[in-house]
């Protein structure tokens, strides 16, 4: 027979999303006491033949090849000068997912996974992604992250597995999990552009940071075999061509040689050329070419403006908690459960035991028969925030027994059990315990708690007063 104990549950809802960031023009930013995080890939062939796009040797950490990086030589990389101008500016923690690497979102397990870094770039890829990669980057997107694609031309193919960056990239939006309907509102073209230096400054990108932001003002770029996007306003209202070829439209929608585009809370920025951000060092035997520091071009301006767009946008891991001190209650003294989903019986208002606070409780297991009971929720936790959730527990119990635990109370965070209690914590009053969330910032994860009782002898569970506290 159940004993009648009363259980309180007041617990968090999920937290608002980090908020956007705006940067006016001018110089440089100051160094800031929580960087931008952005992960550049090198999981896909970004080394293949003659390419070598890469920021720096010593990876993950491209610090451990250099810790305090004066010049593009100070890492080893044909994109190094891209990296070191970042690290520099002090607002930037910089890291390589190495050939091997994983690429996922919400996976706790993957010290790099996407939700950890505000921004994503994917320099010329010449290895297709696979169906839960390419889902992983465009939720990464759609929840907030900055996606920075670096194209090539046609027949790019430097590993010669069928595939080259174009046919890679339209893959990524055209054939994935999350929106396959055109989301960037953008396509590649299948071009081979040899020697061609864009400046038509799209009409409606002349004052927008990727232009004119805090590295300076942008007033071309170069094209040295390379392609260029194709935009479709009517599939998404949020694109917009940067820079066009010469002899095409500012306000056009073809021969947009960089453009970019929303979708969800998050932000794109394609690039038709690898050329522009190779500076012409690199890794030994390497064909290189220095587009970098090519006059014809502002290709460093554009490359570095673009990061910082996209890395300030609403979401991402900025190391910056939105709502440091926050904390987030829901009470059940309504005597719903919303938002929780509960067992049947699990939401009670029984004085039989009095609750931590209130008069209406959740009460698992406490039957001294075999069963069930769970309580469940979703919480979201911005990026940038160290998270710790607290409650009140009290457990009461009928076994006799010192040493062998037969009702469990288990706490599991995004299918993970992170906490376990028995009979043998029982109590006569409540104990607040807590739990750190931090490793899942950025994510949307669900909170259980399930009690499990065996065939004899109650044991109850009187859970209340959780809270979220955010830092």
């Amino acid at each position: 027979m159940r004993v009648l104990l009363a259980v309180t549950v007041t617990l968090l809802a999920a937290m608002s999303s980090a908020a956007a960031v705006t940067l006016a023009g001018g110089p440089a930013p100051a160094a800031a006491a929580t960087p931008y995080r952005v992960l550049f890939d090198a999981s896909h062939g970004e080394t293949a033949g003659n390419a070598d796009w890469i920021i720096s040797t010593a990876q993950p950490d491209p610090l451990a090849q250099n810790a305090n990086p004066t010049s593009e030589a100070s890492w080893t990389g044909a994109i190094s000068a891209w990296g070191v101008a970042l690290q520099r500016t002090g607002r930037y923690s910089l890291a390589t997912l190495p050939a091997g690497g994983r690429i996922s979102y919400g996976d706790a397990g993957n010290a790099q996974d996407l939700s950890r870094y505000s921004a994503f770039v994917l320099p010329e890829p010449n290895v297709v992604f696979s169906s839960a990669e390419k889902t992983a980057i465009m939720t990464f997107v759609r929840n907030g992250g900055g996606l920075f694609l670096v194209s090539d031309h046609t027949g790019s193919d430097r590993n010669n597995d069928g595939w080259d960056s174009p046919k890679i990239l339209n893959d990524l939006m055209s054939n994935n999990s999350v929106d396959s309907t055109d989301p960037f509102g953008f396509s590649i073209d299948l071009l081979d552009i040899a020697n061609e230096n864009p400046s038509v400054i799209g009409s409606a990108a002349g004052s927008d940071p990727i232009i004119r932001g805090p590295f300076g003002t942008a007033t071309g770029t170069i094209v040295r075999d390379g392609t260029t996007a194709t935009l479709k306003p009517a599939d998404n209202a949020g694109v917009r061509g940067e820079i066009f070829r010469s002899g095409f439209s500012a306000s056009g929608t073809t021969g947009a040689a960089v453009a970019s585009a929303t979708f969800g809370s998050g932000r794109v920025l394609f690039w038709g050329d690898s050329s522009p951000i190779d500076d012409g060092t690199g890794q030994s035997g390497n064909t290189l070419f220095n587009g970098w520091n090519d006059p014809a071009g502002t290709d460093a301006t554009l490359a570095l403006n673009g990061t910082e767009w996209l890395a300030s946008g609403t979401g991402g891991s900025t190391g910056s908690c939105p709502s440091p001190g926050q904390q987030s209650t829901t009470s059940f003294e309504n005597g719903n459960a919303a938002p929780w989903t509960a067992s049947a019986g699990v939401i009670t208002n029984s004085s039989a035991e009095p609750a931590h606070t209130g008069t209406w409780k959740a009460w698992l297991d406490g039957y001294g028969i075999t069963h069930t009971d769970t309580l469940s929720t979703t919480v979201s936790i911005p990026a940038g925030c160290t998270a710790t959730m607290s409650y009140y527990l009290h457990i009461d119990t009928a076994e006799t027994t010192t040493t062998t635990a037969y009702d469990k109370l288990t706490l599991k965070l995004a299918n993970t059990v992170v906490t376990t209690f028995s009979n043998l914590n029982a109590n006569t009053g409540y104990a607040q315990r807590s739990v750190s969330l931090s490793s899942l910032a950025g994510q949307t994860v669900s909170v259980i708690f399930t009690g499990v009782e065996d065939s004899s002898r109650q044991t109850s569970f009187v859970i209340d007063d959780i809270t979220l506290t955010l830092s």
